[in-house]
């Protein structure tokens, strides 16, 4: 591992918490399913993923939730460039209004995918939430639907976020910085 320093919290606990209470209520006013799909993209959005269904019932929401894992970047920080799916879903899609939740939206390239292939099961909808878009690195044609932070070309941890898979524990989104 390339020697580094996290620090510089970009985005607090209570900032998180307050966002994630926002978005599902956006999520709540937009969504009328009663075959509601939610599905984790693993592993950097499971804080985060955990948060947001917590949260459905208060609002009146009641999904089927899944989890997929995709992979893009080993263990670097830069995308391969590839995706491919390591885990995939278990539920039946068909049908359903799917939501995919995922940690952070950078080339787009996986969740891009991830909604092809989603669309691909025969999902009759799929809409996609991310805590974290960095659209200066984007390559692929995707925007979120539901966004939590815009954040520079950084590279963070945090809350679910990794670097070589360390720092996910934290409460908090920081930056890594490399000496």
């Amino acid at each position: 591992m390339e020697p580094h320093n996290v620090n510089n919290v970009l985005f607090t606990a209570d900032q998180i918490h307050t966002r994630i209470h926002e978005m599902i209520s956006e999520i709540a006013q937009t969504t009328e399913s009663d075959n509601l799909l939610m599905i984790g993209i693993l592993r950097g959005s499971f804080m985060f993923f955990a948060d947001l269904v917590r949260h459905c019932n208060s609002h009146d929401l009641h999904p089927r939730i899944d989890f997929m894992t995709l992979e893009s970047y080993g263990s670097g920080t830069e995308s391969s460039g590839c995706v491919r799916i390591t885990k995939d879903t278990h539920v039946d899609v068909s049908g359903a209004d799917v939501i995919l939740v995922d940690d952070i939206l950078d080339s787009g390239r996986t969740l891009q995918f991830a909604v092809r292939h989603m669309q691909n099961k025969g999902a009759r909808s799929v809409r996609t939430c991310t805590l974290l878009d960095k659209p200066d690195r984007r390559v692929a044609e995707i925007t979120s639907d539901f966004n939590g932070f815009t954040v520079d070309d950084l590279f963070v941890v945090g809350y679910g976020l990794d670097y070589d898979s360390r720092y996910r524990e934290l409460p908090y989104i920081a930056e890594v910085s490399f000496s």
